[in-house]
Order: structure tokens, then sequence, then C-alpha cells
């Protein structure tokens, strides 16, 4: 008796994107090739200028590209990129004249939500992050770590399908952004959103991610697809053990860091 395959929620096949500069072409993806089941949390690791942003630009439907298949959904679950995308960035990016709560609730007001609906869930988002009592403080009152959880709050106030998260935490200091790594863990399991997670950190990738896509510069080339079987729930002790530390060894190996 044959098993069903599942359709993966993310396909990327042989993606490739160039950019025209005057005469000159510039080679921003390679070759790109993976997929995503529903309910993964993939990184992209990889150096500047390898294609990172460019390729979750393509996945957030910002950006075409000229040869190879990027498709997300199905036919039976199809997928609207103005509706079921969050985007979470660098910096946090909250209007300082808004209260938090405000801020989060931007995406509905936009989308044109019901408001008494979204409000409630703006508020359950923010007890999820942890900023219950920070509803109507305004973003100058809260710390770096508290702005990115309240932004990652207003990339899911819509119920998207898709979480793209743009190195979220590179702003951050070491101590922050190790919590804020354990925070992200603990988000994702409670919401159960596919998350695709860009960052410059090798090791930040191999904490977070069920896999980590690694993509090198000179020129831009997609080098594995690598799958992380780390114990659950991970606990940052986790990187001190040896699975851990040949999974980065190996990714340092395919940056030519090693």
């Amino acid at each position: 008796m044959s098993r069903a395959v599942t359709e993966p929620f993310i396909h990327v096949r042989a993606l490739r994107k160039t950019y025209r500069k005057g005469d000159r072409q510039f080679l921003a993806i390679s070759d790109a090739t993976f997929d995503v089941a529903a309910g993964e949390l993939v990184a992209l690791v990889g150096p500047s200028g390898c294609g990172k942003t460019t390729l979750l630009k393509i996945l957030a439907g910002l950006q075409g590209y000229d040869s190879g298949e990027a498709r997300i959904g199905s036919a039976s679950h199809p997928f609207d990129p103005s509706r079921d995308v969050g985007m979470v960035f660098q910096q946090a990016l909250l209007l300082k004249w808004r209260r938090i709560l405000q801020n989060v609730l931007l995406p509905a007001e936009i989308l044109g939500l019901p408001m008494a609906e979204s409000r409630a869930r703006a508020r359950e988002l923010l007890a999820m992050v942890g900023l219950s009592g920070s509803e109507d403080k305004y973003p100058y009152e809260l710390s770096g770590g508290m702005q990115q959880r309240a932004a990652i709050a207003r990339a899911l106030i819509h119920d998207p399908k898709l979480i793209l998260m743009d190195e979220p935490f590179g702003a951050l200091d070491a101590l922050t952004r190790e919590k804020m790594n354990l925070e992200l863990l603990n988000i994702w399991k409670k919401s159960g959103k596919t998350i695709v997670f860009v960052t410059h950190g090798i090791a930040e990738a191999v904490f977070l991610g069920t896999r980590v896509v690694v993509l090198t510069a000179g020129p831009a080339r997609m080098a594995d697809n690598i799958k992380i079987d780390l114990p659950e729930p991970r606990v940052l002790d986790v990187k001190t053990t040896e699975a851990f530390g040949e999974y980065s060894r190996r990714i340092y190996h395919l940056l030519g860091l090693g």
C-alpha cells in the first residue's frame, strides 16, 4: 500500500535571479532548490550579498525571478502574498506616534479586518510574546528586544500562513539576541506558523532551524540544505553538544571558513 506524499508548503526549484547594473549583470541567486513543509522553521544562512534577502523578497511576492520555480501553497490551499505573509525586519519599525497595541493592529487596519476581533487577538498575541501590560506604551518606552517582540506580534495579527524574518535580531546585543532566540522558538511552537528566518549567524541558524539552507557568495549559489536533528525543546545548553558543533563546522566548511 503506497503512502500519500505530502505536498510541500514552499517549493523552490533551480531558482535564478540576476540584477542589471548598467551594462553588467549581477548574479543574486544561482540554482536555489529546497522545499519547506508547513510548520517548519527554516533558516537561510550566508554572507552579505549571497541572495538571502532577495530570496525572501521573492517568497513575499515583492520581486520576480529569471528562471526556475518558486511556489507557495497549492491548488487546494491557495496562497495570497498580500494576505498570507507576515514580515519581521532587522529593525522593529514601530510607528513612534502609535501605542504598542495600535502598532500591532496596523496590518489588520490595512487589510480591513474586523477591529473588535483584531483588538482581542492583538492583546492575546502581546500576552504570548510576553508584553502584557505594555499595550498602551509607546515604542520608546520599550527595550530593543521588547520592540522586536511587538513586531513579531504585529506580523501575526492577520493570521498569515508564512512568517518571513530578515535578520530580526541582528541589531540586538549578544545576550538579548540569545533571549530572543528562545522567545522565537516559544512563539513558533505556540503559533504553529511556517517561518523562514534569514541570518548571518551560523550558530543562530543551527539553534533555530529545523533545517538550514546555506547560501554562498561569489557567485551566489545554494550550497546545501541541512536537516537539523537536535533535542527538543531546544535550550541554550545544546550549543555545547558535539552534534551542534558538527552542524556548525559543516556550515563553516561550506562557507569556506573552516
